[in-house]
């Protein structure tokens, strides 16, 4: 808010110098530039007011080093103009061509510094004794990002939720990587690096995203060798204090070697992924058959792969099912299970594994059981009076 206030300021300086302009030209009874000059005065303002608009990206580092380059330039440009200037009159003998010789070589000398500085800016900073002008960087550490999690796509909708608030860098020599991947000869790859490019332009899109192209120009990677993207992407890092975001193992673990903290794209998926503990209940759709016999497979919405004990004869088929235990791969994590019994409202509990009777032995009753010991029968007591039973 504080910043359009500031262009509506500008804008309205800018036309009230173009009407003063106007009157005073009125006044001097020039109608014709009473006209043209103040509105070439507004069209320039406005035009710096729109490169202002359209340009977002802007660096402290950038106006410290113009500055710095024309105080630098005009006092070369004065020295040696005050060295040379014998010398030039001499020459030209003319005090004009004199004065258009001192305004030529400050000119030189002003290009000169501006030019080297704007070249080596990253490589300075601005500094008064005992004061040190240094960048505050908003909410953590700048986020390098490589081109596997680019083609990836998932960092542009992890951005969409504003997790993530800090800056992110794309090197150029990532982009030229994408460029050469969207123009390779095999689809495949072709496929990938447009879908690079895609995601690229969405995350400039995005409005609460603060994306800088670096041209990765510093001392370490101007040596004339030929470094690797990897290598590169970690020296930046380093000099940029970093982090990098990737989906590659291998730059994984290079980048932990030499000290620069990793992003893992992948890693972050599985933390992302569903919760399940021993004995909760979840319901899953059966695809295909275990590697095991009479296991089914089935998988989350997030991508989890839940193995079902003895569930093949439920293939095709969305089975309530009772956690068993939870399995933490490096590909992501496995979830074991077997039916629910609640679920199929029987109380008969599901066979194991292990149990090869059929419905019908296990129905019969036990042999052993039946032949097991009897009570045996005893006789009957004698007659006390020894008379016989009555007939």
């Amino acid at each position: 808010m504080l910043l359009w206030l500031l262009r509506g300021a500008y804008l309205a300086l800018v036309l009230g110098t173009a009407a003063f302009a106007a009157a005073a030209l009125t006044d001097r009874n020039e109608q014709v530039n009473a006209v043209v000059i103040p509105l070439l005065m507004v069209a320039f303002g406005v035009v710096v007011l729109l490169a202002d608009v359209r340009q977002r990206d802007k660096q402290i580092t950038t106006i410290t080093a113009v500055f710095l380059g024309l105080i630098l330039g005009s006092v070369l440009g004065v020295l040696f103009s005050v060295v040379l200037d014998p010398l030039l009159e001499n020459a030209f003998g003319d005090r004009r061509m004199v004065a258009a010789s001192r305004v030529l070589i400050t000119l030189v000398c002003c290009y000169v510094t501006v030019s080297t500085l704007l070249q080596t800016k990253d490589e300075f900073r601005f500094i008064i004794p005992y004061v040190e002008f240094s960048k505050q960087v908003k909410g953590g550490r700048p986020l390098v990002l490589d081109t596997s999690v680019i083609i990836d796509g998932r960092i542009a909708d992890v951005c969409d939720t504003r997790l993530i608030d800090t800056r992110l860098v794309v090197p150029r020599f990532v982009l030229q990587e994408l460029q050469a991947v969207a123009d390779s000869s095999d689809k495949l790859k072709r496929n990938r690096g447009r879908r690079g490019l895609d995601v690229l332009k969405r995350l400039q899109a995005n409005p609460k995203l603060d994306l800088l192209m670096h041209d990765g120009n510093i001392p370490e990677l101007r040596t004339g060798e030929r470094i690797r993207v990897d290598e590169r992407l970690v020296i930046l890092a380093k000099h940029l204090n970093a982090r990098v975001v990737t989906n590659d193992f291998n730059l994984n673990k290079i980048a932990q070697l030499q000290g620069v903290d990793v992003i893992n794209l992948n890693e972050l998926a599985n933390a992302m992924k569903t919760v399940a503990l021993p004995g909760e209940a979840m319901a899953v759709r059966l695809v295909k058959a275990g590697d095991q016999v009479g296991q089914g497979v089935g998988y989350l919405d997030d991508g989890t792969m839940v193995v079902v004990e003895q569930g093949r004869a439920l293939i095709g088929q969305e089975v309530g099912i009772v956690v068993t235990s939870v399995l933490q791969t490096p590909a992501g994590r496995m979830i074991f299970g077997r039916p629910d019994q609640r679920a199929s409202g029987s109380g008969t509990p599901y066979p194991g594994p292990g149990d090869s009777r059929s419905g019908a032995a296990a129905a019969a009753p036990d042999p052993k059981a039946a032949s097991g010991p009897q009570e045996p029968v005893k006789a009957p007591p004698a007659n006390p009076g020894g008379k016989a039973p009555p007939g």
